[in-house]
């Protein structure tokens, strides 16, 4: 349903710093990028290597994370990828907002983490297949 969602961001070089890292054990990468120091509007796109983005960050004066209830998810390869992207987000600036492991509530093979990015976004990596 959806093809790409984007994300205001104060501070564009720390939150592609971030995203590089976070999203990196989850075999996404920075597909374009359009980095101006100094200037406004500046955007980086990330997605699989080789395809278009599929998440932008945005550089927007005032921007703030969408209000409660709001959370992006991550398709993630593997656990192992799950545990990297959270131990990665935690070392690049991110919050714990839930360690890895099962989350059977979600389902039988639901296995998660969860974190805040240093801009307040809620992100979660997930894998739902059997271990």
């Amino acid at each position: 349903m959806l093809h790409h969602i984007s994300l205001g961001v104060r501070d564009i070089e720390a939150a592609a710093r971030f995203y590089d890292a976070a999203l990196a054990p989850l075999g996404y990468v920075r597909v374009w990028s359009d980095i101006r120091p100094g200037e406004q509007n500046q955007t980086v796109g990330y997605g699989m290597p080789g395809s278009g983005d599929k998440l932008a960050i945005k550089q927007r004066d005032g921007a703030s994370p969408p209000g409660p209830g709001f959370h992006l998810a991550f398709a993630a390869p593997s656990r192992k990828a799950v545990d990297a992207f959270h131990e990665a987000a935690l070392r690049h600036g991110g919050r714990d907002n839930g360690a890895p492991g099962p989350r059977p509530r979600y389902g039988e093979h639901y296995y998660a983490a969860f974190v805040i990015d240093p801009e307040g976004h809620h992100l979660e990596a997930v894998i739902n297949t059997p271990a």
